[in-house]
């Protein structure tokens, strides 16, 4: 039985537009073209990071995350960039009796955005805290360690086959695969998601009555 859900973070919870065409601005193109970029290297299997170094080779993320803060252009995000059946699609699994968390490869700063928006979760998390991100094997142990249920009894949502449903299904923990944003969209259509991923999902709405059917069936 599904005894606890963790929920990613990017594209997952939070709509990310905003911060892409923040990226696109810093560095110089515009918005479309670098939408374009970005999609472009997603469908191709690449990491993401490879679009900034098509702009501008030798580009480091994380100096530019320090560069754009101090020019007063912090990454950023709040209530209204939170997809719209978040908030009750969270309250509504908690009320059912789950355990909620929200874990995912985010920064310190990323993660006290989170910690300020007063989600209804019972933890919230980064890889930033952790000292491990995603698909590292050592990112879901400790997802399974913070979490009160065996790893088969943890639902991990997420929008990415390569970076969430994958290395979570080799943890051992039951997976659903939301389709949105652009790897949940470009990857839908990839043979594996229906193998790997236990339940596929259009929007976290559907998912307090997916997983009460799927532990009235296990009982």
């Amino acid at each position: 039985m599904i005894r606890a859900v963790v929920f990613d973070v990017g594209e997952c919870l939070v709509d990310e537009t905003r911060e892409y065409g923040a990226w696109a601005d810093w560095l110089g193109v515009p918005r479309h073209t670098y939408a374009a970029m970005f999609g472009a290297v997603i469908a191709q299997g690449r990491d993401y990071r490879e679009t900034f170094q098509m702009f501008r080779p030798g580009f480091d993320l994380s100096e530019e995350r320090e560069k754009r803060a101090a020019a007063g252009k912090p990454e950023w995000f709040g209530e209204d960039d939170l997809y719209a059946d978040v908030r009750p699609s969270l309250s509504a699994l908690r009320e059912a009796g789950l355990w909620v968390g929200i874990a995912g490869n985010q920064t310190v700063r990323a993660g006290g955005l989170l910690r300020g928006l007063a989600l209804p979760t019972d933890m919230v998390a980064t890889s930033d805290d952790w000292g491990a991100s995603k698909p590292d094997v050592k990112f879901f142990e400790h997802v399974i360690e913070a979490t009160p249920a065996e790893a088969h009894e943890i639902l991990y949502v997420g929008d990415r086959l390569d970076n969430d449903i994958r290395p979570a299904a080799e943890a051992g923990l039951l997976t659903a695969l939301v389709r949105r944003g652009p790897w949940g969209t470009i990857q839908q259509h990839d043979p594996e998601a229906d193998t790997v991923a236990t339940m596929r999902i259009d929007a976290l709405a559907e998912l307090p009555e997916r997983v009460a059917s799927f532990n009235a069936a296990e009982r």
